[in-house]
């Protein structure tokens, strides 16, 4: 009797294991991921989307929550990535008043994850009820470029990488065709900025941290902490952006941080920029849309990450949100509405994106992203990418204004604090 009496209790010991196993997860590990979300749950979102893009994203929540009346969200506008990106970092320290929700890059919340302020999304991902179904229809590499030393802490959103834009009049006005390499185009914005008697200005960059970056890779250099800036390959990438500044024929942003402004106004005739600009360059012309002019692009835009402070009723109205904003249906209307790339392959597949009237990017976007590459997620790496920037605006700046500039004196300058960035 003792010996059935043992059997009895290990055997209802099993049983209400394998019970709390299959409790509502399938046995996936994520029983203790809230289903059923009650009524009043609100989340906050911070983001940096404006113009168009913002008001596409205010549809895209507004749908959400006429479809699910127990969830409130809350938009709170960031600014610019640059905005959004430091009051993140201001706030890591203040956990509790981090959102729920955050647009971002990984390298920004490379700390974050070290620090278990991310949620890991695997377990919601996977999970049997609320699981993210179709999620090998996303683009290839997409969730990768979310990963952080392993683990799933974001789903992608807003991914984009650099296009041409071009002022077609201005082309056709001055005999340019539609550059394919750099050597094209630096060519082409002297045809155009001679012939002009200097009114119109060939081209201009965008991003000066993606400008050298890009660059680099196209020289064969991966941006690393191993990559040394005072290298030939680094200074054929700073001279030629330097000597399309001397002789006037390229240009840098002003203090809006974007070309599009000049480019509409009919200033400069090609912008190289993010394939989300598109809504911006539109004016009383006609204008084109081609791959950037180099054979390797980079993949940009950013993802969607879950801070750890939240409800387990918030996580998973959060992630719930998140399922919608990359939904087939709501990814369509953003791409078609703000010129991201759709992060769906039966999306950017479909009759209704490639055919679509409102916007010229889906023509261009298989060869656009070709060839594509991230910076990569690991320590220091954003400092380090943003000290890109402030190198070349430093230069590009200076021989703007007239100065004479040594570029190899500045160069090895910035060596040092490259190298004690990817160090710190």
């Amino acid at each position: 009797m003792k010996n059935l009496k043992k059997y009895l209790v290990s055997l209802l010991l099993v049983l209400a294991l394998v019970a709390c196993g299959s409790s509502n997860d399938g046995g996936n590990g994520d029983s203790d991921i809230v289903v059923d979300v009650p009524e009043g749950t609100e989340i906050t979102f911070w983001h940096a989307m404006n113009g168009a893009q913002e008001e596409a994203l205010i549809k895209m929540t507004d749908d959400f929550m006429a479809a699910n009346t127990n969830i409130k969200v809350v938009l709170q506008n960031q600014g610019k990535y640059s905005d959004l990106q430091a009051k993140i970092n201001s706030t890591l320290i203040s956990p509790s008043d981090l959102p729920t929700i955050t647009q971002a890059y990984p390298n920004w919340l490379w700390n974050a994850a070290q620090d278990e302020l991310l949620v890991n999304l695997t377990p919601y991902i996977d999970h049997s009820e609320i699981g993210l179904e179709d999620k090998t229809d996303i683009v290839d590499g997409l969730m990768d470029a979310s990963v952080i030393e392993g683990t799933q802490y974001g789903l992608p959103f807003n991914k984009s990488t650099e296009v041409l834009y071009y002022n077609a009049d201005i082309l056709a006005q001055y005999g340019v065709s539609v550059p394919t390499t750099m050597e094209e185009l630096k060519e082409a914005s002297k045809t155009i900025y001679e012939q002009s008697n200097g009114a119109v200005v060939g081209v201009g960059f965008d991003s000066l941290s993606n400008y050298y970056s890009i660059g680099l890779k196209n020289e064969g250099v991966d941006f690393t902490s191993e990559m040394d800036v005072t290298s030939d390959a680094s200074k054929a990438v700073v001279n030629y952006y330097a000597e399309g500044i001397k002789e006037g024929y390229f240009r840098i942003a002003g203090s809006d941080g974007y070309l599009s402004g000049p480019f509409v106004a009919g200033a400069i005739a090609m912008n190289v920029g993010s394939m989300a600009g598109e809504s911006y360059v539109k004016g009383d012309f006609e204008y084109g849309v081609a791959s950037r002019p180099s054979e390797i692009n980079i993949s940009q835009g950013t993802d969607i990450y879950m801070f750890s402070e939240g409800t387990a009723a918030q996580k998973t109205a959060a992630f719930l949100y998140m399922k919608h904003l990359i939904s087939s249906d709501q990814q369509l209307y953003w791409a078609v509405q703000t010129g991201y790339m759709p992060v769906r392959k039966s999306v950017i597949a479909s009759d209704a994106y490639l055919n679509n009237e409102n916007t010229k990017v889906p023509a261009i976007i298989d060869a656009a992203t070709a060839h594509l590459f991230a910076i990569p997620v690991i320590e220091n790496a954003d400092p380090a990418y943003n000290l890109g920037a402030e190198m070349m605006e430093r230069i590009l700046a200076e021989i703007a204004d007239g100065q004479d500039v040594n570029i190899d004196e500045v160069l090895e300058t910035y060596k040092v604090q490259f190298e004690s960035t990817w160090n710190q």
